[in-house]
């Protein structure tokens, strides 16, 4: 194993890192910390990791003191007590390195049990410049929690924003000019659809069902299946599409195991509670709780669920194909995450899709499409306007494809904000 690991290390070092496309987030380098990237499988981790080196190499850091490994390199087969060899064999490459002065990126470590232990002791006796990635949020962030002990710094990558699909498109979204414009709506209505997934986004169309159809089937297997020792493949996968078809929306557990039962599907009701658990440490899955100026009635409420990626919500549902209202909403509340913003939905007799509460304020948000019908319209007001009396703030916000004037209705000062200005942060909200 030592040979293969001085193999991959010398591979890596004498082969010229490939170009990246830069993503809007930013890591530091030398913070002391250990920094974590955690994200959903394919979102862009290792691509964001090879960012990071090229600016190490452009500051002046030779190659050769970057170690990189990534875990799931199906010629490594490393158990815990393996991961010593990792360092042996690197310092067998290199004898003369201060360890102090190399980095350490660990691509996917979670594969590994009980790789905190070696990832503190990395940090206590070789060098503070430790970079880890991981598709598990709940077990990754857990674990280096635990192991580090405050020592460690964690970031979240998504599939790609609009700016950043913007520019994988090579489109200057910055510029004003009517041609510009009219490419960037005419792209907005294709990101709706095929969302952000890096390697998706530049794929000829007639490919990218296919990609992120599989990109589901790992998922279920790899991250799933093995991961949590799930055995009845066939009710994973009918939960995690009935999951997807219910996003915006919340998926009653019990109902579903009645309705596995009297399709004749054994199973333990514990299974689904499970299976829901696991999908959310995925990133299949993301839960949203109800709104209440009670910290505990929120965390108790039922959940809302969304989805990670309205592409691979299209690929494995066919629920969503036109429902441009529910692509919309999934699609802001993942632009609203990555603004790290505090998110709730609201219900009572009416419901609004978003409370923002920041600062003590709540701030109701509604999405629709388009509001071109009526009663569409209507019913948008309405739940806005309730929610912003019984959360008792004057102003509310409805993101639409279809904007009109901003008004006052009732007392509420109603904002329409373009659905294209939003995810271009153009007016924040």
């Amino acid at each position: 194993m030592r040979q293969v690991l001085k193999d991959i290390l010398s591979d890596f070092h004498s082969t010229p890192l490939e170009p990246v496309t830069p993503r809007e987030l930013e890591l530091p380098l030398n913070s002391g910390k250990a920094i974590s990237l955690i994200g959903p499988r394919r979102s862009g981790k290792s691509y964001y990791f090879i960012h990071l080196m090229h600016q190490l190499v452009k500051n002046g850091v030779d190659k050769t003191k970057i170690l990189y490994l990534n875990f799931e390199d199906e010629r490594l087969n490393l158990k815990a007590e393996d991961l010593d060899t990792v360092l042996k064999a690197y310092q067998e490459l290199y004898p003369e390195t201060v360890w102090k002065n190399c980095y350490f990126f660990f691509d996917e470590i979670q594969n590994i049990t009980n790789w905190e232990k070696f990832a503190r002791r990395c940090y206590d006796s070789f060098t503070k410049n430790i970079f880890l990635t991981g598709s598990n949020a709940n077990l990754l962030s857990m674990e280096i929690a635990t192991a580090m002990r405050g020592r460690t710094l964690t970031f979240e990558i998504l599939p790609l924003s609009f700016k950043e699909y913007l520019t994988f498109k090579k489109v200057n979204y910055t510029k004003q000019d009517t041609s510009t414009k009219s490419k960037i709506n005419k792209l907005f209505a294709s990101y709706l659809e095929e969302g952000g997934y890096p390697e998706v986004v530049l794929l000829p169309d007639h490919l990218k069902t296919q990609a992120l159809q599989e990109y589901f089937d790992v998922m279920t297997y790899r991250d799933l299946v093995e991961r949590y020792q799930f055995t009845n493949l066939t009710v994973v996968k009918y939960f995690l599409k009935r999951l997807a078809a219910t996003t915006g929306s919340y998926l009653s557990l019990n109902k579903l195991y009645n309705e596995l039962r009297s399709q004749g599907y054994k199973l333990d009701k514990n299974f689904l509670y499970e299976a829901n658990e696991a999908a959310k440490a995925v990133y299949l899955s993301i839960p949203v709780s109800k709104f209440d100026f009670s910290e505990l009635k929120r965390t108790n409420s039922d959940k809302k669920n969304y989805f990670i990626d309205n592409g691979l919500l299209n690929a494995i549902t066919f629920k969503f194909s036109k429902d441009y209202g529910k692509l919309l909403e999934n699609l802001c509340y993942l632009e609203l995450r990555r603004q790290k913003r505090e998110i709730y939905y609201y219900k009572d007799t009416k419901e609004c899709d978003f409370v923002l509460f920041e600062k003590e304020k709540p701030l109701p948000v509604q999405v629709a499409h388009t509001l071109t019908d009526p009663d569409t319209l209507n019913r948008e007001l309405n739940g806005l306007q309730h929610a912003c009396k019984k959360l008792k703030t004057k102003k509310g916000i409805i993101i639409t494809t279809t904007p009109r004037k901003d008004e006052t209705v009732a007392g509420i000062k109603v904002q329409y904000l373009s659905a294209v200005d939003f995810v271009l942060n153009t007016n924040g909200v």
